[in-house]
Order: C-alpha cells, then structure tokens, then sequence
C-alpha cells in the first residue's frame, strides 16, 4: 500500500549541526486542503531544490485492487478447468503427445498469469508503428476475435497519434534533417553493418569520433561505446567486479543492472529505493563485519543507481550517494540511460542537474536509445577503467561493433546538443523538455490524479492501480487518438498499475493540452482521480543509530 513520501530539499534552509548534516524543520501549515511538505537540508549537498512525490495509495482502492486480482485469479482457475475438460476451446501452448513422457520445458502454472490476467488486456502492447517515431506516429488498426490470442490487421492505419509513451526526450526521432541527413550519408559511405568485432576488424574511424565526443561531452578523461544499451551493464558489471566483491543495488534498479550483478558472482545486497539511510546502514555493516563466514575486508563495494528511475520518475540522491561513497570509500556505478541528454540545463545528465564534478562518479554508464535517437550504449570514467575494458569486457570482445549510420546519428545529435553544429537548436531542446515537463506534471497534479517521481523528470506516471483499468485506459486513450503506454505487474508491485507518460521536447503546447484534455476525459470516465494531495515526508528523519534499528523491518 503506501510506499513512499514526498520529500523536498532546499538549498537556502538555515539548519543546526547535526549527524551527517541534516536538520529536520518544522510541517508547513495546511493550505487549501494540502499538506505542506517538510524541507530538509544536507549539509549544503544540493544547489537547487529537489522534489519528489509519492502520495500513498488510498485505503479503499487497495482493498478493491486487491480484490480484483482475486476475482481474476479465480475465474482464471475456472476457465483452466473448463479448459482441461475441453468445455472452452485451450489456446495455450501444450507440450507434444509424443513429449508426454518426457520432463516438461516449463510447467503449466507458470503461465497462469499470462493466459488469465495478460492476454485480457493484451491488445494495449505491441502495436505496429509504421511510421517515423516522433511526436505524432500512424498505427496498423488491428482487431482480434479470439479475445486477444491472435491479432488480425485491417489494412488501414490509425494516422496522427499524438505519441505520449516513447523515449524521445529531445526529438532526435527524425527522417529528416542535419542529423537524418548525416546518418544517411554514413550509410552512403560505410554500408549497415560491419560484421566484425571492434577488437578484430570492426574498429572504425567512426568509433573512433564517437568515443572522443562522449568522453568531452560527459567531461571524463575517456569513453567506450557499444552497440546495444542492455548488453552495456549486463556485461560491463561482470568485468568490474567478481567474487568477494559487493554490489549494493537500488531496490528499483533496471534489469540490465540486476542480471549484470547476478553474472558478475559478486555478493548483493538492496537497499530501499533513494533511502540514503538504508545505503548508509549497509555500507557501515559490510565494512564492520566484512565479508560472511571469512569477515575478511571485501575486495571492492559498487554502489549501483539510475539517473532517473523509468518506472518510478525518480531522480536518484546523487550528492547524498556521493558523500557516502566518499566517506566510505566505495566505488559507484552511475547508470543514466533516461538521465542523459533529458536532466541538467546543459542536457549532460544527473551529474549535471546537481552541478556536480564528474569525476566523483567512478563508471558513468548510459544509452543513446532516447534522448539521442539512436542506438547503444557507452560507459564512461578514467582513461585505466577504459582500457581495462577494452581488454575484459564482453561487450567488447565478442559484440559486433555499431553499425556506422547509428554513430552517426549520435555524433550530430550530440554535437547539436553541445552547440558544436553551430546553432542553439540543441539547448533550445533541453530547455523546451524541461518547460514541457514541469507543464505537464503541474496541470496532470492539478487535475487531481496521483502522479510519482520528481517534478524535473520527464518520466511521468499516472497511477491506475486496479487491472481492469489498465486496459481500458489504453484503449480509451487510443480511441481519442492518445499513444500511451500502460505498465502493470510484474513490471509494477501488484497494486501499483499505472500509465507511464514521456514528456517530448518535440511535443508543442497544443499537443500537450489536447493529450491532457482527453487525459482529464478519460479519468472521469474511469475514476481514477484519487488523489486527496496528502503526502507523507519522505526524509523526515535524521541520520542516526535509532533510526536503523526503527526502520529494519
């Protein structure tokens, strides 16, 4: 049920010394109905305010999500033994007659939600686009007559959808233009692919400009490039650290970042998402009591985090991680694939945003699937790390390098951000993102819909909660010409169903209305202002040993 607070942090609050810098202050008065959120300072950490918000579930739609799912599972039994007796026709994938004998590839429960809960609402993903992914795209008009077990198209489009769900923070997503032009010319000269390793024979100059830009843009000494963002941490992590290490994962960390850890045979442990407390417990108690059975000292601690949170729109602490990862002398792994290009008013990223050194960050990872409009990802940090990995990392050894047209479009994206094109198109970008975020955020709030993360992310999502409406948002959104993306579990906790919105620098102010006009219609429709604006601070605690021992649980 609840999960979180909101909590703000203030650069210009006076404070009295305390443990670790933070001074808690008095609850603002109740204004208008709304609870006024406590402001903590840090020890001067942060330069700007930061906002973050997450209203607890009320009680009565918990209960009735709840409920829900156990009318869904149970219908989901009935329709299992329906099917067993051949009573309703079985559309699920069986084992062979002649297998019968043999152990099954999987077991049939295993696939109870997705036959049952799934397939109900399985019309709202996968949706052909057939047209350029910018801020409007065309969509395939498909139907199904088998309740969503097989998809038919009608051989006409949906035209001129106002695209509300993708990752294209800047508007990069182009068929035409200086970028669309360069990455077309690249083709012209290079071809598509390079079918060879970058070891081997699939090193290009390419590459080679890339790497260079990179490490200027991010402002570290060097940088490496790889072909696919996922691959970027799930084989990077390994090479860094193995066994007798520790890894401690934010509890909401990208499954990139999981399956890299799980790999890498290093110990891991969680801590609370963006709790520095939770973080601060961990470190001191893998440095006291060091490694289990043995208590030798661990050979290296990597603290794991995300710029910005893709399922939550949360801002990672980063000047709380920093001052922990200095104090006790742990090394941090900076994952900014949503950050990047879309937080700071440079567009540098996370690091950027808090005007922070970047060389505090000891692996600065990110992809350029979003805010450049291209593909792959980079790891970034000291000229060692890169060459280490270019000798130990899977990535590196056995991926075949980027093709061509893909570094181009990030070389001319970048340049365009950084003002290196000549022109200001780049920053106007970055400030139009953060002006149509902090827009969309306050009209959707004003609305009266419960919306997470921080209010500089232009992740944003709309919380549903109960299954039922997670379909039915998307298709009512499509029906008035709205592309969005609706997120459920098990990519969601069970009863956090919700819409995930991302905010566009493309995206004009027209569009931005009439999405949020047919947004409002639609939450009427379906009930889904909840909202009461009652937030419970999320670092309204200071740092201290009781504090530990109270929160454990």
């Amino acid at each position: 049920m609840p999960r979180f607070g909101a909590g703000e942090i203030s650069a210009g609050f006076s404070h009295k010394p305390v443990m670790n810098g933070v001074q808690r202050c008095e609850n603002g008065a109740l204004k208008n109905g709304v609870i006024a959120v406590e402001k903590v300072h840090n020890g001067g950490l942060y330069k700007r305010p930061f906002n973050e918000a997450f209203e607890e579930t009320p009680m009565i739609v918990a209960v009735l999500t709840y409920m829900g799912y156990g009318i869904l599972t149970l219908f989901g039994y009935l329709r299992d033994f329906l099917r067993s007796w051949k009573i309703e026709k079985c559309h699920i994938a069986t084992e062979r007659v002649e297998q019968k004998d043999f152990v099954p590839l999987y077991q049939d429960f295993e696939d109870f939600y997705t036959r049952n809960l799934y397939m109900r609402i399985r019309d709202n993903w996968n949706r052909p686009v057939c047209s350029v992914p910018g801020e409007r795209i065309d969509l395939m008009e498909r139907f199904t007559d088998d309740y969503n077990w097989t998809f038919k198209f009608t051989g006409r489009m949906i035209k001129g959808v106002i695209n509300m769900g993708s990752y294209n923070y800047l508007g990069f997503a182009q068929n035409t233009g200086l970028c669309a032009d360069a990455s077309a010319q690249a083709l012209n000269q290079y071809g598509v692919g390079m079918c060879s390793t970058r070891q081997e024979i699939g090193n290009m100059d390419k590459h080679e400009e890339l790497e260079h830009l990179v490490a200027k843009f991010l402002g570290v000494e060097a940088a490496m490039v790889y072909g696919m963002g996922f691959a970027t941490n799930s084989m990077n992590i390994p090479a860094l650290v193995g066994k007798s290490c520790l890894i401690l994962s934010d509890e909401l960390n990208h499954s990139s970042l999981v399956l890299g850890a799980r790999l890498s045979g290093a110990t891991i442990r969680i801590f609370k998402h963006n709790n520095m407390q939770s973080l601060e417990k961990l470190l001191r108690d893998a440095i006291v009591q060091g490694q289990p059975r043995t208590h030798r000292p661990w050979k290296k601690i990597l603290i794991v985090v995300e710029g910005i949170y893709s399922m939550e729109g949360s801002i990672v602490r980063l000047p709380e991680v920093i001052a922990l990862k200095k104090k006790y002398k742990a090394y941090l792994y900076l994952d900014e694939a949503h950050s990047i290009g879309a937080l700071g008013p440079n567009g540098r990223g996370v690091v950027d945003f808090f005007g922070l050194h970047p060389r505090d960050v000891d692996i600065m990872m990110g992809t350029f699937t979003k805010s450049f409009g291209s593909a792959g990802g980079y790891i970034g940090g000291s000229k060692a790390l890169i060459d280490y990995l270019r000798a130990h990392s899977h990535s590196a050894a056995y991926a075949t390098s980027m093709s061509p047209p893909v570094a181009q479009q990030i070389i001319s994206s970048m340049k365009c951000i950084m003002g290196e094109d000549g022109t200001i198109v780049g920053q106007n970008r970055v400030e139009q993102l953060a002006e149509n975020t902090k827009y969309f955020r306050r009209r959707l709030t004003e609305m009266g819909f419960i919306i997470y993360g921080n209010g500089d992310s232009p992740v944003v999502p709309l919380m549903l909660y109960m299954p039922a409406k997670i379909g039915a948002f998307g298709r009512e959104m499509l029906k008035r010409n709205i592309g969005v993306v609706v997120v459920g579990f098990p990519a969601t906790p069970i009863i956090e169903s919700r819409a995930r919105f991302c905010v566009s620098a493309a995206h004009t102010k027209e569009m931005l209305d009439a999405a949020l006009r047919e947004i409002n219609e639609v939450g009427d429709l379906l009930q889904l202002k909840y909202s009461r604006h009652h937030f419970v601070p999320l670092l309204d605690r200071p740092f201290d040993e009781t504090t530990y021992e109270e929160s454990e649980d």
